[in-house]
């Protein structure tokens, strides 16, 4: 009897051991990233592949450019890829981010109602197209919400010698998604990545009325959280995902992720 006893014992002790070595093999790593490469519809599509060359479990925090920044400075997240050139260049000068990288660029594109009454599409500048939805009082949506988007969106208003306060001038304090959505049924005027347009655009109510100023441009880098500052980060794993993301087989999946044949995102690694 003490001999079945003791069999069972070990076997469930083995049970157990598997059971936690297991636990300790599992990989994860957080991933703050911009709302534009998850409404488009690019993050599934690239950990789909990744998933097939690593066991690493990417959690994927979509959120604003800013607020992905502010997680990377608190250590919330492993690393962080954002399209806010200024804002990235603090992260890093502060000491926060570390191995900043290029990942792939696509640019922003003003859409509105189809009667364009602002006349937008006459414009040959962003911020003609800007002035003109301002003097004409046109409803236009802000994101003011503090992502890469929305900063742009402030500083070609900043070309125009101030902030906006015409009445038309609305924030959303929402991700692309919504705002696009919320311009549809409004029949404003916004400033959108083209990736998430082109991902949405057939479900919209809007037109482009404005693109191709070089003003636009919209550049991504993967930047991962310095271990300096938080020692707890995964940074092996992050390098390992941010490595890929820049590869050669990560940059052909990306020049590859196509809707209705239209290439939303260019890669743009060295």
């Amino acid at each position: 009897m003490k001999h079945i006893q003791l069999l069972l014992m070990r076997t469930v002790l083995a049970m157990v051991l598997t059971f936690v070595s297991g636990m300790a093999l599992a990989d994860s790593i957080r991933f703050a990233t911009t709302t534009s490469t998850y409404n488009s519809g690019l993050l599934d599509y690239l950990l789909d592949h990744y998933a097939k060359v690593s066991e690493t479990e990417v959690q994927v925090i979509s959120v604003g450019t800013g607020k992905a920044l502010r997680m990377g400075e608190n250590g919330d997240v492993d690393l962080v890829m954002t399209h806010a050139p200024d804002a990235e260049a603090r992260f890093i000068g502060e000491g926060f981010g570390i191995e900043p990288r290029s990942v792939m660029y696509n640019d922003f594109v003003l859409v509105g109602p189809k009667e364009d009454a602002a006349h937008v599409s006459l414009a040959h500048t962003v911020t003609k197209g800007l002035s003109l939805i301002m003097a004409s009082n046109q409803r236009f949506i802000s994101r003011g919400d503090d992502s890469g988007t929305h900063k742009k969106e402030l500083q070609l208003w900043q070309h125009l010698g101030s902030l906006p306060t015409f009445a038309g001038y609305l924030e959303s304090g929402r991700g692309m998604g919504h705002s696009l959505q919320m311009a549809s049924e409004m029949g404003a005027y916004t400033m959108t990545d083209r990736g998430t347009w082109l991902a949405l655009k057939d479900k919209l109510e809007l037109r482009l009325v404005l693109e191709d100023d070089p003003q636009l441009l919209n550049p991504y880098q993967i930047i991962l959280v310095n271990p300096a500052r938080h020692p707890h980060v995964n940074v092996n794993s992050a390098r390992e995902f941010a490595q890929w993301m820049v590869s050669s087989a990560g940059q052909e999946i990306i020049g590859k992720f196509r809707i209705n044949d239209e290439v939303l995102f260019v890669p743009s690694a060295q």
